[in-house]
Protein backbone atom coordinates (compact mmCIF):
# COMPACT_ATOMS: atom_id res chain seq x y z
CA UNK A 1 0.00 0.00 0.00
CA UNK A 2 1.40 3.29 -0.85
CA UNK A 3 0.72 5.81 1.69
CA UNK A 4 0.77 9.50 1.54
CA UNK A 5 1.77 11.61 4.97
CA UNK A 6 0.58 15.74 4.36
CA UNK A 7 3.74 17.57 5.96
CA UNK A 8 3.62 19.03 9.35
CA UNK A 9 4.01 22.61 8.33
CA UNK A 10 1.03 22.51 6.52
CA UNK A 11 -1.01 22.77 10.00
CA UNK A 12 0.96 25.70 11.98
CA UNK A 13 -0.63 28.49 12.98
CA UNK A 14 -4.26 27.59 11.47
CA UNK A 15 -6.91 30.16 12.32
CA UNK A 16 -9.25 28.91 15.25
CA UNK A 17 -7.36 25.84 15.45
CA UNK A 18 -4.51 25.63 18.50
CA UNK A 19 -5.22 21.44 19.09
CA UNK A 20 -1.80 19.67 19.45
CA UNK A 21 -2.06 16.48 16.93
CA UNK A 22 -2.63 12.50 18.64
CA UNK A 23 -1.24 9.82 16.47
CA UNK A 24 -3.02 6.27 17.12
CA UNK A 25 -1.32 3.54 14.90
CA UNK A 26 -4.31 1.74 13.21
CA UNK A 27 -2.21 -1.06 11.40
CA UNK A 28 1.13 -1.48 10.71
CA UNK A 29 2.17 2.00 8.49
CA UNK A 30 -1.16 3.84 8.73
CA UNK A 31 -1.56 6.46 11.36
CA UNK A 32 -5.03 7.70 12.62
CA UNK A 33 -4.48 11.56 13.89
CA UNK A 34 -7.12 13.00 16.30
CA UNK A 35 -8.18 15.75 18.34
CA UNK A 36 -8.02 14.84 22.52
CA UNK A 37 -9.11 18.18 24.36
CA UNK A 38 -10.54 17.97 27.75
CA UNK A 39 -10.02 15.98 30.99
CA UNK A 40 -9.53 12.29 30.57
CA UNK A 41 -11.75 11.16 33.01
CA UNK A 42 -14.75 13.25 31.66
CA UNK A 43 -17.27 11.98 29.33
CA UNK A 44 -16.75 11.68 25.39
CA UNK A 45 -17.67 13.68 22.54
CA UNK A 46 -16.82 11.82 19.78
CA UNK A 47 -16.65 13.76 16.96
CA UNK A 48 -17.29 12.61 13.14
CA UNK A 49 -16.73 14.69 10.35
CA UNK A 50 -17.61 13.92 6.56
CA UNK A 51 -16.38 15.23 3.22
CA UNK A 52 -14.22 17.33 2.24
CA UNK A 53 -13.71 18.19 6.08
CA UNK A 54 -11.70 17.40 8.88
CA UNK A 55 -11.06 17.54 12.30
CA UNK A 56 -10.82 21.43 11.54
CA UNK A 57 -14.74 21.76 11.22
CA UNK A 58 -15.01 21.18 15.17
CA UNK A 59 -12.84 23.63 15.93
CA UNK A 60 -15.55 25.97 17.26
CA UNK A 61 -17.43 23.28 19.14
CA UNK A 62 -14.11 21.58 20.72
CA UNK A 63 -14.06 24.39 23.35
CA UNK A 64 -18.28 24.57 24.27
CA UNK A 65 -18.06 21.06 24.67
CA UNK A 66 -15.11 21.31 27.27
CA UNK A 67 -16.47 24.40 28.65
CA UNK A 68 -19.26 21.83 29.75
CA UNK A 69 -17.32 19.48 31.25
CA UNK A 70 -16.72 16.97 28.37
CA UNK A 71 -13.63 15.11 26.92
CA UNK A 72 -13.73 16.12 23.10
CA UNK A 73 -12.16 13.52 20.70
CA UNK A 74 -12.38 13.90 16.76
CA UNK A 75 -10.57 11.97 14.85
CA UNK A 76 -9.64 12.55 11.03
CA UNK A 77 -10.73 9.54 8.76
CA UNK A 78 -8.27 7.97 6.73
CA UNK A 79 -7.45 10.19 4.04
CA UNK A 80 -8.38 13.03 5.45
CA UNK A 81 -7.10 16.45 8.07
CA UNK A 82 -3.65 14.75 9.64
CA UNK A 83 -4.35 11.46 9.22
CA UNK A 84 -2.68 9.55 6.72
CA UNK A 85 -3.76 8.39 2.87
CA UNK A 86 -3.54 5.70 1.66
CA UNK A 87 -2.82 6.89 -2.67
CA UNK A 88 -5.57 4.05 -4.04
CA UNK A 89 -8.86 4.92 -4.44
CA UNK A 90 -10.02 1.22 -3.85
CA UNK A 91 -8.69 1.13 -0.14
CA UNK A 92 -11.11 3.66 1.05
CA UNK A 93 -14.26 0.99 1.65
CA UNK A 94 -17.46 1.78 3.99
CA UNK A 95 -16.00 -0.86 6.09
CA UNK A 96 -12.61 0.15 6.28
CA UNK A 97 -13.40 3.43 7.57
CA UNK A 98 -15.86 2.46 9.66
CA UNK A 99 -13.38 0.15 11.43
CA UNK A 100 -10.95 2.31 11.70
CA UNK A 101 -13.20 4.43 14.04
CA UNK A 102 -14.25 1.11 15.83
CA UNK A 103 -10.40 1.08 16.60
CA UNK A 104 -9.89 4.22 17.66
CA UNK A 105 -12.71 3.63 20.46
CA UNK A 106 -11.44 0.50 21.27
CA UNK A 107 -7.97 1.75 21.66
CA UNK A 108 -8.83 4.76 23.66
CA UNK A 109 -11.16 2.67 25.88
CA UNK A 110 -13.74 5.53 25.34
CA UNK A 111 -17.11 5.28 27.37
CA UNK A 112 -19.47 7.08 28.20
CA UNK A 113 -20.40 8.71 24.77
CA UNK A 114 -22.14 11.38 22.98
CA UNK A 115 -21.94 10.92 19.39
CA UNK A 116 -21.27 13.90 17.44
CA UNK A 117 -22.12 13.29 13.62
CA UNK A 118 -22.54 15.08 10.51
CA UNK A 119 -22.46 14.17 6.47
CA UNK A 120 -20.27 10.68 6.29
CA UNK A 121 -19.71 10.78 10.03
CA UNK A 122 -23.45 10.06 10.44
CA UNK A 123 -23.09 7.38 7.57
CA UNK A 124 -20.42 5.61 9.16
CA UNK A 125 -20.94 6.71 12.87
CA UNK A 126 -24.42 5.93 13.09
CA UNK A 127 -24.20 2.79 12.36
CA UNK A 128 -21.48 1.92 15.08
CA UNK A 129 -23.20 2.28 18.35
CA UNK A 130 -25.58 -0.73 17.82
CA UNK A 131 -22.26 -3.17 18.43
CA UNK A 132 -20.79 -1.46 21.14
CA UNK A 133 -24.30 -0.23 23.29
CA UNK A 134 -22.32 -0.34 26.14
CA UNK A 135 -20.24 3.16 25.18
CA UNK A 136 -22.40 5.37 23.88
CA UNK A 137 -24.87 7.13 26.24
CA UNK A 138 -25.95 10.07 23.77
CA UNK A 139 -26.58 11.80 20.15
CA UNK A 140 -26.10 14.74 18.70
CA UNK A 141 -26.83 14.84 14.86
CA UNK A 142 -26.29 17.22 12.17
CA UNK A 143 -26.86 17.04 8.34
CA UNK A 144 -26.80 13.70 7.53
CA UNK A 145 -28.63 10.39 6.35
CA UNK A 146 -28.36 6.38 6.78
CA UNK A 147 -26.78 4.81 3.59
CA UNK A 148 -29.41 1.96 3.41
CA UNK A 149 -29.87 1.17 -0.03
CA UNK A 150 -33.59 1.14 -0.45
CA UNK A 151 -34.59 4.57 -0.41
CA UNK A 152 -33.31 6.91 -3.04
CA UNK A 153 -30.70 9.11 -2.88
CA UNK A 154 -32.26 11.63 -4.49
CA UNK A 155 -31.76 14.89 -6.79
CA UNK A 156 -29.45 16.62 -4.64
CA UNK A 157 -27.03 13.97 -3.85
CA UNK A 158 -26.89 12.65 -7.16
CA UNK A 159 -26.09 16.34 -8.34
CA UNK A 160 -23.29 16.17 -5.66
CA UNK A 161 -21.71 13.04 -6.60
CA UNK A 162 -21.77 14.18 -10.38
CA UNK A 163 -20.23 17.35 -9.06
CA UNK A 164 -17.25 15.55 -7.40
CA UNK A 165 -16.99 12.83 -9.80
CA UNK A 166 -15.83 15.68 -12.25
CA UNK A 167 -13.55 17.63 -9.70
CA UNK A 168 -10.89 14.82 -8.98
CA UNK A 169 -8.75 17.33 -7.71
CA UNK A 170 -11.35 19.25 -6.24
CA UNK A 171 -10.45 22.74 -4.82
CA UNK A 172 -11.56 22.37 -1.35
CA UNK A 173 -10.95 26.19 0.28
CA UNK A 174 -13.27 27.46 -2.78
CA UNK A 175 -15.94 24.84 -2.16
CA UNK A 176 -15.95 25.68 1.67
CA UNK A 177 -15.92 29.38 0.72
CA UNK A 178 -19.14 28.74 -1.56
CA UNK A 179 -20.68 26.74 1.08
CA UNK A 180 -19.77 28.90 4.02
CA UNK A 181 -19.77 32.12 2.68
CA UNK A 182 -18.65 33.98 6.17
CA UNK A 183 -15.77 31.57 6.03
CA UNK A 184 -12.25 33.79 6.03
CA UNK A 185 -9.47 33.08 3.37
CA UNK A 186 -7.42 31.73 6.28
CA UNK A 187 -10.01 29.33 6.92
CA UNK A 188 -11.15 28.32 3.80
CA UNK A 189 -7.55 27.27 3.19
CA UNK A 190 -7.16 25.68 6.72
CA UNK A 191 -9.93 22.97 5.17
CA UNK A 192 -7.47 22.87 2.16
CA UNK A 193 -3.93 22.06 4.13
CA UNK A 194 -4.15 18.59 4.14
CA UNK A 195 -4.33 18.51 0.35
CA UNK A 196 -0.40 19.47 -0.99
CA UNK A 197 -2.25 18.05 -4.66
CA UNK A 198 -4.43 16.08 -6.27
CA UNK A 199 -2.59 12.99 -4.70
CA UNK A 200 -3.50 13.04 -1.35
CA UNK A 201 -7.14 13.94 -2.84
CA UNK A 202 -8.51 9.67 -2.90
CA UNK A 203 -10.51 9.60 0.19
CA UNK A 204 -11.74 12.75 -0.95
CA UNK A 205 -13.00 11.65 -4.51
CA UNK A 206 -13.98 8.68 -2.57
CA UNK A 207 -16.48 9.08 -0.41
CA UNK A 208 -19.95 10.36 -2.60
CA UNK A 209 -18.64 6.77 -4.45
CA UNK A 210 -19.40 4.99 -1.46
CA UNK A 211 -22.73 6.31 -0.58
CA UNK A 212 -25.12 2.63 -0.43
CA UNK A 213 -27.43 3.05 -3.80
CA UNK A 214 -28.28 -0.53 -3.75
CA UNK A 215 -29.34 -3.19 -1.22
CA UNK A 216 -26.41 -5.14 -1.88
CA UNK A 217 -24.47 -2.05 -1.45
CA UNK A 218 -21.34 -2.13 0.83
CA UNK A 219 -23.01 -0.83 3.67
CA UNK A 220 -25.69 -1.21 2.80
CA UNK A 221 -27.01 -3.91 5.54
CA UNK A 222 -25.39 -2.58 8.07
CA UNK A 223 -27.00 0.59 7.96
CA UNK A 224 -30.45 -1.01 8.05
CA UNK A 225 -29.60 -2.56 10.97
CA UNK A 226 -28.73 0.68 12.34
CA UNK A 227 -32.25 1.94 11.19
CA UNK A 228 -33.89 -0.62 13.45
CA UNK A 229 -31.23 0.10 16.34
CA UNK A 230 -32.19 3.95 16.33
CA UNK A 231 -36.21 3.01 16.02
CA UNK A 232 -36.20 0.43 18.04
CA UNK A 233 -33.65 -0.48 20.67
CA UNK A 234 -32.02 3.35 21.03
CA UNK A 235 -32.27 4.12 24.68
CA UNK A 236 -30.12 7.27 25.23
CA UNK A 237 -30.97 10.69 25.00
CA UNK A 238 -30.93 12.42 21.43
CA UNK A 239 -30.21 16.00 20.09
CA UNK A 240 -30.77 17.10 16.21
CA UNK A 241 -29.32 20.36 14.76
CA UNK A 242 -30.46 21.14 10.68
CA UNK A 243 -28.60 23.48 8.40
CA UNK A 244 -31.59 24.77 6.86
CA UNK A 245 -29.92 26.03 3.77
CA UNK A 246 -28.57 22.46 2.70
CA UNK A 247 -29.38 21.39 -0.47
CA UNK A 248 -28.41 17.63 -0.25
CA UNK A 249 -29.05 17.14 3.39
CA UNK A 250 -31.68 19.49 4.84
CA UNK A 251 -34.62 19.70 6.37
CA UNK A 252 -36.22 16.77 4.55
CA UNK A 253 -33.14 14.15 4.63
CA UNK A 254 -33.18 15.15 8.75
CA UNK A 255 -36.70 15.16 9.60
CA UNK A 256 -36.81 11.70 7.59
CA UNK A 257 -33.75 10.54 10.06
CA UNK A 258 -35.67 11.95 12.70
CA UNK A 259 -38.86 10.24 12.08
CA UNK A 260 -36.27 6.96 12.52
CA UNK A 261 -34.50 8.18 15.34
CA UNK A 262 -36.80 6.89 18.89
CA UNK A 263 -37.77 9.62 21.66
CA UNK A 264 -35.43 12.29 19.20
CA UNK A 265 -37.01 15.56 20.49
CA UNK A 266 -37.78 18.81 17.69
CA UNK A 267 -34.35 19.55 16.23
CA UNK A 268 -32.52 23.21 16.41
CA UNK A 269 -33.58 24.36 13.28
CA UNK A 270 -30.30 27.00 12.42
CA UNK A 271 -31.82 29.33 9.33
CA UNK A 272 -28.57 30.43 7.90
CA UNK A 273 -26.71 27.32 8.35
CA UNK A 274 -25.76 25.25 5.39
CA UNK A 275 -24.57 21.71 5.53
CA UNK A 276 -21.37 22.48 7.27
CA UNK A 277 -23.50 22.94 10.75
CA UNK A 278 -20.85 22.94 12.95
CA UNK A 279 -19.16 26.33 11.44
CA UNK A 280 -22.82 27.37 13.73
CA UNK A 281 -20.29 26.75 16.82
CA UNK A 282 -20.69 26.86 20.17
CA UNK A 283 -24.76 27.55 20.27
CA UNK A 284 -25.39 23.87 19.16
CA UNK A 285 -23.45 22.61 21.76
CA UNK A 286 -25.11 24.78 24.52
CA UNK A 287 -28.75 23.91 23.08
CA UNK A 288 -28.18 20.16 23.22
CA UNK A 289 -26.53 20.15 26.58
CA UNK A 290 -29.74 21.97 28.03
CA UNK A 291 -31.90 19.45 26.08
CA UNK A 292 -29.92 16.62 27.27
CA UNK A 293 -29.92 17.71 31.10
CA UNK A 294 -33.72 18.66 30.95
Amino acid sequence: MTVLRTPDERFTDLPGYPFPPNYLEDRPGLRMHYLDEGAADAPVALCLHGQPTWSYLYRKMVPAFVAAGMRVVAPDFFGFGRSDKPAEEATYTFDFHRASVISLIEALDLRRITLVCQDWGGLIGLTIPMDMQARFERLLVMNTTLGTGDVPLGEGFLSWRAFSNSKPDMDVAALMHRAVPTLGDAEAAAYAAPYPDIRYKAGVRRFPNLVPDRADADGAALSRRARDFWSKQWAGKSFMAIGMKDPVLGPPAMLALRAIIRNCPPPLELADAGHFTQEAGAVIVEAAMTSFAG
